[in-house]
């Protein structure tokens, strides 16, 4: 059974390899260490101590936005990502946020089909937002509306 758990400088290098495996684009491992403290908290996912996927989100105010989310490609379909997102949700209404936002790219259809699984609706469009040029679809979830999340 997956457990959860925070993360930090020592899940840097595993973060790495997930994030490389999963992104076109993958953030720079300066990067993702920058997002360990401060506004930002990280959640990994873990057979034993093999981490399975995680995300990172930051916080400003009673807003929480989903920055990244990867579930190592050997690992996907098994639900994992919406186990993710609920610990996701779990730890936004523990911070007393009132809204999650994310952004995703518009091809990404099984991610969407994810996010609004977990309450999200379009809310408007990033034109060429990626470095490619894909645009990315900003999606939004109102936290009150997930009391019953599952």
């Amino acid at each position: 059974m997956p457990s959860l758990a925070p993360l930090g400088e020592q899940n840097v290098a595993d973060m790495m390899v997930i994030e490389r495996a999963c992104h076109s684009h993958p953030w720079s491992e300066k990067l993702m260490r920058s997002c360990l403290s401060g506004r930002y908290f990280c959640t990994g996912i873990f057979n034993d101590t093999k981490l399975l996927g995680f995300y990172v989100a930051e916080q400003a105010g009673p807003d929480i936005t989903l920055m990244d989310i990867c579930v190592a490609p050997s690992e996907q379909g098994q639900g994992l990502g919406k186990v993710l997102m609920q610990s996701l949700c779990d730890a936004a209404l523990a911070r007393n946020a009132e809204l999650l936002f994310l952004e995703v790219r518009e091809s990404n259809v099984a991610a969407i089909a994810l996010y609004e699984g977990c309450g999200f609706i379009a809310n408007g469009v990033r034109k060429k937002y990626y470095p490619d040029g894909e645009d990315a679809t900003l999606m939004m979830c109102e936290l009150s509306t997930l009391e019953n999340f599952s």
